[in-house]
Formats: structure tokens, C-alpha cells, sequence
């Protein structure tokens, strides 16, 4: 088991806690540098998927997880990145300038939306994110002038001056690179006095609240910030679709987007990062699997949400801080074997939040 002895402050905010880190962060940027040339042309556009969801993860990750605010509106944000970037880039604006004004577009409405946390929370706050989620979808179906209406509307490949991103290698390679600057912005903000109110609001309001924390302006920015992100994913998820209508950024897309979070990890930048795996690979293990389940089963309507429900069932039951926190069961009792107790675990539920994964 490693034993880390820290002799100065600095070594808490430390994004690489020891050089295990390194190696292992290292290898799986090779890793995914190399992917192009490991995987298939279909294989390489389900990872591409599995990168943009990351980022909607990490930002539903930052609110949901590290500030206690829950949304079932975050699929209204990526429509809303996506719409942006869809009429900009047919407007002959430049894909940089396009992606910044899908992101910040996002962010305003975020911050309208954030609006109602200052008066609301829990269950409430989540109707009210819902509510949200319909609105947007209706706006877009109505609004046919600017958004092509039910009909939906085409969205060119990205362009910059010369440059043309119209192949899946440099799609790919665009989005690894806004995975990697988003991780990377997230990890810096929540070693910031900004995440570390945020976690502190998440833990106790009252408490946040005695030590000078701004409650409401704190949480409007936690809004912003989280859906200026998803826009940024969305404007990248309209150009991998090249195509988005109203119907793409319903109420069940929210819902996967938040059972994403909750099934990774909630409270762990590594649990976006699996709940996208497990969002985008479910489907096709089930696909792999109706080949050896019997013929009237495997053509079932519906055997897709069936088998999905359940797994989200057991998570909940079985394993309520996701498949990040069964992995850190699984590496302390590597680490701590034949010394582990049975108790370890169950003995944290008296912690802070904010203690339970590290």
C-alpha cells in the first residue's frame, strides 16, 4: 500500500500525487494518440462519442457531483451548443469563433437557469431543470426560421481559413485535444477557492454560508460554467451527427446524461470519464449479446431499456458511488490484502462527502 508524506501544502493541490500518476495519465494519452491507427474507422467513431460525452460529463460531473445541484435540463444545453453551432458555421463563421459562441451562448442561458437554484433545491430544482428541457425543445421545433423547425437542419464540417476537419481522424483529434483542455480546467478549478466553495456549498449550504461563502453567486456560476461546457460538447456533437433536429435533445438524453454521472461516480472527475464508457459501449455489448440469447428474447422490443434499467437498479442498490467507487474498493483491498477489513467502507458513511473519494 502507498504511503504518501506530504512536507508541504503545496502537495494537496498537486494535480500528479505521485509519480504512479504520471505513468499511468502518461500511457493513456499514448494510448488514445495511438487509437487512430489500433482501431477501425467505426470502433475510432464510437471512442469520438465516448470523448464528447466526457466533456458533458465532466460539466454535469462539476454541478451534479462537486456542487449538489442536480439538472435533468443538461440535453436542452447541448441543443442549445449544437443550434449555435450549426447557424454560425452556415453563417461562414470560423470554427473556433463558432465554438466559443456555442459555449458562451450556453453559459447565458445557464445562468437564467441557474436562477431558480438561488430559491430551490433537490427534487424542486430537478423539476425545474425539466421544465427547462421542454421549453428549449419546443423552441427549437417552433422556431423554424433560424432552426429549420421538426424539419432539422445540416451542419458542415468544422473549417478554419484553409483548413477543412472533414475527416474522422482530425475530428477525432479535435476532440481529444477539448477532452484533454477540459480536464485539465476542471482539475485547476476545483483546486481553486471557486471548487473548493463549491464542494463546501455541496456539503453544507448553513456551513458554507457561516464561512463567507456567497451562496447565490456561487451556484449561478457553478450553472454557468457547467453549461457553457455542455455547449461546447454540443457544438462538437452537431458536427460528428452533421445533422441535429429537436427531437435529438429530448428529456430521455438529459436522463442518460445524469444516470452518465451517477453511474460513473458522482463526486469524481474519473467517474465521467467511465460513465461515458458505459453510456456509449452499453448498447453495443447488448447488440454483441442478443447472438447467443434465444431468438425471442433477442428480437424483444424494448430489451435495450430493460437490460439498461437493471444494471441502473443494481448500481443504485448495490453500489451507490458508482464503478469509480467499486474500483477504489477493489485497488484498497488489492493494497491493503491480507490486512483489509470487511468494515473499511461502511465505517466512511459517518465522513464528509468530500472525504469519501480521494
Amino acid at each position: 500500500m502507498r504511503f504518501i508524506f506530504k512536507t508541504s501544502y503545496d502537495q494537496d493541490i498537486v494535480l500528479a500525487k505521485h509519480p504512479g500518476h504520471v505513468f499511468w495519465y502518461s500511457a493513456l494519452v499514448l494510448f488514445l494518440l495511438a487509437a487512430p491507427w489500433i482501431f477501425g474507422e467505426y470502433w475510432l467513431s464510437q471512442l469520438t462519442f465516448i470523448l464528447i460525452y466526457s466533456v458533458v460529463g465532466l460539466a454535469l460531473m462539476l454541478l451534479a457531483g462537486y456542487t449538489g445541484l442536480p439538472s435533468i435540463g443538461h440535453g436542452a444545453f447541448i441543443g442549445v451548443g449544437a443550434y449555435t453551432q450549426a447557424v454560425l458555421s452556415a453563417a461562414g463563421w470560423p470554427f473556433p469563433l463558432s465554438m466559443m459562441a456555442a459555449a458562451v451562448t450556453s453559459a447565458a442561458v445557464g445562468v437564467i437557469v441557474g436562477l431558480p437554484a438561488l430559491r430551490v433545491k433537490g427534487m424542486y430544482l430537478a423539476v425545474a431543470t425539466l421544465a427547462f428541457g421542454f421549453i428549449v425543445q419546443e423552441a427549437f421545433s417552433r422556431w423554424e426560421s433560424v432552426t429549420g423547425g421538426n424539419a432539422g437542419m445540416s451542419v458542415m464540417a468544422p473549417h478554419f481559413m484553409q483548413w477543412k476537419l472533414d475527416s474522422p481522424l482530425a475530428f477525432y483529434f479535435l476532440c481529444l485535444a477539448t477532452v484533454v483542455i477540459s480536464t485539465l480546467f476542471i482539475l485547476n478549478l476545483l483546486r481553486s477557492p471557486i471548487g473548493r466553495a463549491f464542494v463546501a456549498i455541496r456539503d453544507s449550504e448553513i456551513s458554507a454560508q457561516s464561512m463567507g461563502i456567497h451562496l447565490a453567486r456561487y451556484k449561478t456560476l457553478a450553472f454557468s460554467i457547467s453549461a457553457g461546457m455542455t455547449g461546447l460538447a454540443g457544438a462538437l456533437y452537431a458536427h460528428k451527427l452533421q445533422f441535429i433536429s429537436p427531437d435529438q435533445f429530448d428529456i430521455v438524453m438529459s436522463m442518460d446524461l445524469l444516470l452518465m454521472v451517477i453511474i460513473g461516480g458522482l463526486g469524481s472527475v474519473h467517474g465521467a470519464f467511465l460513465g461515458a464508457i458505459f453510456l456509449i459501449s452499453m448498447p453495443q455489448m447488448i447488440a454483441l449479446a442478443k447472438d447467443y440469447l434465444p431468438q425471442a428474447v433477442a428480437q424483444a422490443n424494448g430489451l435495450q431499456g430493460v437490460i439498461f434499467g437493471l444494471v441502473v437498479i443494481a448500481f443504485v442498490m448495490f453500489e451507490p458511488l458508482g464503478i469509480y467507487g467499486r474500483w477504489v474498493k477493489v485497488r484498497t483491498y488489492l493494497q491493503t490484502v491480507p490486512l483489509y477489513r470487511k468494515g473499511t467502507f461502511t465505517r466512511q458513511k459517518t465522513f464528509q462527502k468530500s472525504d469519501r473519494l480521494k
